[in-house]
C-alpha cells in the first residue's frame, strides 16, 4: 500500500478493516505468518486513525477558540 493509498482510506473504512482483521485473527486456522501480517496491517490502521482523530480534535479546538464552548445541542456553556 502506497502513502497515497493510506491517506485515501476513510476513518470509517479503517475501523471496518480493523474489525475484519480482528475477526480473522480470532478465527481458527490462522498461521503465524498470516497473523503477523494482519497484526502489522492493523497497527498501521490504528496509527493512521490516531492521526486523523488528532487532526480533527485540533480543528475542533480551532473552531471553538473564540472562547465560547457549545454543547452538542447548540447551547452555550
Amino acid at each position: 500500500m502506497t502513502d497515497d493509498q493510506k491517506e485515501d482510506i476513510t476513518l470509517e473504512a479503517r475501523l471496518e478493516r480493523l474489525e475484519s482483521i480482528l475477526a480473522r485473527m480470532e478465527s481458527d486456522g490462522v498461521d503465524l505468518d498470516e497473523a503477523l501480517r494482519l497484526f502489522e496491517e492493523g497497527v498501521t490502521h490504528v496509527r493512521e486513525a490516531e492521526q486523523v482523530l488528532t487532526a480533527t480534535e485540533l480543528r475542533v479546538e480551532e473552531l471553538l477558540s473564540d472562547g465560547v464552548v457549545r454543547t452538542l445541542d447548540g447551547d452555550e456553556a
